[in-house]
């Protein structure tokens, strides 16, 4: 017999954590909610919370059970849960517009004209449609400071490969199930690799070694292999010539 859920759901996580799920698929509405979610977390800095974070579509609370019971917990979130439409909160401010130049297809990224036709469009309009989108951090994982991008047009939920892609390398700009992702270094995908930029998400040795935070929003604006390969050669900074701007609230 099939389950029915009701959202948000508030559960215990593990030995020492508790989960706040807003949807059980991934949408840009249950994102919204998670993402405010943890920011209010983050504000109200409740002294037995050690950690937070927010995934796709639920917030994730860690906590110190000397100082509190899971029951406990499960009742302040509740309550937390139930003062607002966390649905229709504005995101959290402080967030930032990321430009990044992007090469897509050719032999960098060899993979457009497959995601292309699964998308049922020519490689052309595929680049006018992908490189005008403009996405959201949902969240960061798989790997350090490594978004997943989202969401994209329903003409991108194409679904992953049937095989891994041995490698792609840092930069890398990755397509299935209407969501990028933008490798933070070499990995195996099963994802199609679309577009190639100079940008590094993960970047150990600054203070702030994650470049991208949930709630940023990002463009892929199409640009030349010799843009690119100029970009490359002075690239310092790992920015990969992105630009940078605040969201107005």
């Amino acid at each position: 017999m099939a389950r029915h859920l009701t959202f948000p759901l508030v559960r215990t996580v593990g030995f020492d954590g508790a989960l706040v799920t807003f949807a059980d698929t991934m949408s840009e509405t249950a994102n919204r909610a998670a993402l405010a979610f943890r920011s209010e977390l983050v504000r109200l800095q409740w002294a037995e919370v050690t950690e937070s974070s927010a995934t796709l579509a639920s917030a994730y609370v860690r906590f110190d059970t000397q100082r509190t019971t899971h029951q406990q917990m499960l009742h302040k979130l509740q309550d937390l849960v139930d003062q607002r439409d966390w649905y229709n909160t504005p995101l959290p401010t402080g967030r930032r517009l990321w430009r990044i130049p992007t090469v897509y297809g050719t032999d960098l990224a060899p993979q457009l004209d497959d995601a292309a036709a699964a998308a049922g469009l020519t490689p052309e309009e595929a680049v006018r449609r992908l490189g005008q989108s403009r996405v959201r951090v949902l969240t960061i994982g798989f790997a350090p400071g490594q978004p997943y991008l989202g969401p994209l047009g329903p003409e991108f939920n194409i679904p992953r490969l049937q095989t891994l892609t041995p490698m792609v390398p840092e930069g890398a700009l990755v397509l299935a199930i209407s969501q990028f992702v933008l490798f933070s270094g070499p990995t195996p995908t099963g994802w199609r690799h679309v577009g190639q930029t100079a940008f590094r998400c993960f970047r150990p040795e600054t203070n702030e070694a994650f470049a991208l935070n949930p709630g940023d929003e990002l463009i892929f604006e199409p640009v030349s292999r010799e843009d690119l390969e100029h970009i490359s050669a002075n690239n310092e900074n790992g920015t990969g010539g992105a630009t940078c701007e605040e969201i107005a609230p």
